[in-house]
């Protein structure tokens, strides 16, 4: 195969690019096209792990689900995750090759190029078509000569861009002109369509608004996207919880789950599967006084485990939990909210911060060291914990992926779970049974553990009340909110424009 490509930019950060991608796959998919996604350079703390062990940007991985393929690393050769406001850990095929400043990083841009053209010509190879995401803006003045990842890569690929704006946050006019009049002329002759997305009202309003570009730009408008209120499309990255208004309660929730938000929070993603849960609300919460009302407290993951530390503490976040966890209440962290839990994290080689060893909350009898060595890999493992809340899920099997540069040891024999492959232990759990840890990310995609978990924290919290269980698996509620994007986007999009820049014959559809 030698795959045609079609690129998705935006105006801005945040602006939908992601989803677009994700609904282009499945439209495509649907017609039984073999399709990949491709962002060839992503900044994010949200990533998950393929098959062969290798790391890529959480965002490529559900567009590959979208598109009903398994996720390669050469969908996202280049990830950026942030430990601090000017150095990242740079993951190049998969693998970490350190911490770099932004400095640092652009030095390498040639090299970096050569690894996103031989992932480029791999999925091409591979695929009939692939869909490439942009990042930010690909109008960035000054960054515009050390950008990969816009009109450096549409080049690179011969793909035809379109560019989305967001109607919701305001300036979206000025925002479309203004990107094409930063772009030099022979970037924006790569721009064939325009998408407007996230528009609340009615469309005729915009006619005027509508016509005006295209006439000042003679591109055309591919379609005006609805805001699609309660898409349970996994994020990208933070910005979806920096938002609370977006946050929606549900009406009659009876259980409340609490997610602290730290610093460089990562994976926190793995909550989705409880956010779909009819009874849960979920909550994110930075400040003291907040979780007096929690059922269940999840510390998630997060990049800089040290610094998260001494944000609980300089909050009193940390007082907060360790009353929680005395109460007997559930406390369950996952990766870096797994290690916050123990005794004692070991700094002392600088793979996270300069502070050599910090004291943890001395929930779970264990001690973290952080090592150079970067574990990434899918795991199946078997619950073993016992106590009130894994007694009724011991010997459940659960699926996930870890990410972690630490190594846990522990000074009891509690583990949380057991690696059914390797026999190897994972996690904790304290001798109460109640406060819980594991590196395992998408513990709570698994169904049979999730709604074991929710209905005996319902059990003791309402004992007189039976807690209507869903039946509908995660997997079968995640495929169809795909289905339900692409039904919106085939709907208020000219897919077959899409189809001609594509080059696809529209007969034998």
């Amino acid at each position: 195969m030698s795959a045609r490509s079609l690129m998705i930019q935006g105006t801005a950060s945040d602006v939908g690019k992601s989803v677009i991608v994700t609904a282009i796959c499945r439209i495509l998919s649907n017609e039984g096209f073999k399709v990949a996604p491709f962002k060839a350079q992503n900044m994010a703390l949200n990533s998950t792990v393929t098959r062969d062990g290798k790391e890529i940007g959480r965002a490529q991985g559900v567009q590959a689900e979208a598109a009903r393929i398994e996720p390669e690393v050469e969908m996202n050769p280049i990830l950026l995750k942030p430990v601090s406001d000017n150095v990242a850990q740079v993951v190049v095929e998969g693998k970490p090759i350190g911490n770099l400043s932004a400095e640092q990083y652009f030095e390498k841009k040639s090299d970096f190029l050569s690894i996103v053209e031989t992932s480029i010509n791999k999925l091409k190879e591979d695929y009939e078509y692939i869909i490439i995401e942009g990042a930010g803006s690909p109008a960035e003045i000054n960054l515009k000569h050390r950008d990969i990842v816009n009109m450096e890569t549409a080049r690179m690929a011969k793909a035809p861009v379109i560019l989305v704006a967001d109607i919701d946050r305001g300036g979206m006019f000025a925002s479309i002109i203004g990107t094409l009049e930063l772009l030099d002329p022979s970037e924006a002759d790569l721009v064939k369509g325009l998408i407007v997305n996230k528009f609340r009202g009615k469309e005729s309003l915009l006619k005027s608004g509508l016509d005006y570009i295209f006439n000042r730009t003679n591109i055309p408008i591919l379609g005006v996207i609805p805001f699609i209120n309660g898409l349970e499309i996994e994020a990208e990255d933070s910005f979806c919880i920096d938002k609370p208004s977006e946050i929606v309660k549900k009406e009659g929730a009876s259980l409340e789950v609490a997610i602290i938000k730290l610093p460089h929070i990562s994976n926190f993603t793995d909550i989705d599967a409880l956010k779909r849960e009819a009874d849960v609300d979920i909550r994110f919460i930075e400040k003291r006084g907040e979780l007096r009302d929690a059922d269940l407290i999840i510390i998630p993951g997060t990049k800089s485990t040290i610094k998260s530390l001494y944000f609980l503490r300089e909050t009193g976040l940390s007082d907060d939990i360790i009353d929680f966890a005395s109460s007997g209440r559930p406390v369950i962290g996952i990766c870096g909210g797994f290690q916050l839990l123990g005794r004692r994290l070991d700094d002392r080689d600088g793979i996270e911060t300069d502070h050599l060893e910090a004291k943890g909350l001395e929930l779970l009898p264990v001690d973290t060291e952080f090592t150079a060595n970067k574990i990434t890999r899918q795991s199946k493992m078997s619950v073993y914990g016992s106590g009130p809340v894994l007694e009724h899920i011991e010997g459940e099997i659960i699926k996930g992926y870890e990410i972690h540069n630490g190594v846990t040891m522990s000074h009891e024999e509690v583990p949380f779970s057991i690696n059914v492959d390797d026999q190897s232990p994972d996690g904790a759990v304290n001798k109460n049974g109640n406060v819980m840890g594991t590196y395992l990310h998408g513990i709570f995609d698994n169904d049979g553990f999730r709604r074991k978990l929710l209905d005996h924290i319902s059990s003791i919290k309402n004992p007189y009340e039976h807690r209507t269980t869903s039946t509908l698996s995660n997997a079968a509620l995640k495929d169809a909110e795909y289905e339900r994007l692409a039904d919106v986007i085939s709907e208020r999009l000219d897919i077959s424009i899409i189809y001609d820049l594509l080059k696809i014959d529209k007969a034998k559809v």
